[in-house]
């Protein structure tokens, strides 16, 4: 104690204060996230369910054995990477160009970029109701198919479309979203560059082949791993249009992990659910993490 001086105090309040300044916001972290996760990896490895006021069993690894021969469990995951194969690759390519024709400098385009934004904003309920409507038997796209077609699609009720079907209104609501992080790109890009391309012979859709597409790489492996994280998490979609069905065509692990947990009340194989949730978000993430690393 003898040797701290002010100005060793000085320091030491220097150092400690960024901290005392992040501490309420890791309280809540830890209150909110890290203890309530911890609380679900164990809940994994015990039985802990129907009776909720009965202290959780040691399983061990039970709940990880019935996962393991659970066909829903396997039907719900291969959905899932339907999804992801389905939505991801469609939400890296066309909101590129979709910013490439909103970052034209024509009259009234701020116009056009909030329409194509409307959707980020409208509510995944409002827009649920909205596209189940348009979906249902006598919606208006049936109605618009039966003047081509003797009988409209089953978008919602067929185990072969109810999936695609959910997939199209991800897409539709994340264009925008994915729009405006490519615009921040490309507005980053010197129109130097494009003169200098344009000399070249590099002009008009092969300038974007030969210098948008390479400067915009580190844009486009951010938002192919936002969107696969997002994808993978799915839930809004799927609970207010299908409900899981037909006959589980197009249920997702999310929402199977809620039907065990709050319809039957399994806590405990909800958990061990949301652990192998986890582990894919978290290669999803980690992925996430190195492509920032590579791109600055």
């Amino acid at each position: 104690m003898n040797n701290l001086t002010p100005k060793n105090w000085i320091f030491i309040k220097q150092r400690i204060t960024p901290y005392l300044f992040l501490l309420p916001a890791l309280v809540i972290l830890v209150l909110t996230v890290f203890w309530p996760a911890l609380q679900a990896f164990y809940l994994s490895f015990t039985r802990y369910e129907y009776d909720l006021t009965q202290t959780p069993q040691w399983v061990g690894f039970a709940n990880f054995h019935r996962l393991w021969g659970d066909p829903v469990f396997w039907q719900t995951l291969g959905n899932t990477v339907l999804y992801l194969v389905g939505v991801v690759p469609i939400l890296v390519i066309a909101p590129l160009a979709l910013a490439i024709l909103v970052n034209q400098k024509l009259r009234g385009m701020h116009w056009f970029r909030a329409a194509y934004y409307t959707p980020v904003v409208i509510s995944m309920v409002v827009a649920g109701i909205a596209w189940r409507w348009l979906y249902a038997e006598n919606g208006l796209l049936n109605q618009l198919l039966k003047g081509i077609f003797t009988e409209g699609i089953p978008w919602l009720t067929s185990p072969r479309f109810a999936l695609f079907s959910v997939m199209a209104v991800t897409i539709w609501k994340g264009l925008g979203y994915y729009m405006v992080i490519y615009l921040a790109g490309l507005q980053s890009i010197p129109a130097d560059i494009y003169e200098a391309a344009a000399i070249d012979g590099s002009d008009g859709v092969r300038k974007h082949w030969d210098i948008t597409v390479p400067l915009m790489k580190p844009y486009l492996a951010l938002v192919a791993v936002i969107s696969a994280i997002s994808a993978t998490k799915v839930f809004e979609e799927v609970y207010i249009m299908t409900q899981g069905g037909p006959r589980n065509s197009s249920k997702t692990i999310v929402y199977y992990l809620y039907e065990q947990a709050f319809n039957n009340l399994e806590i405990s194989y909800a958990c061990t659910i949301g652990l192998v949730l986890f582990l894919i978000i978290l290669g999803l993430s980690v992925l996430r993490l190195s492509v920032n690393g590579v791109s600055t």
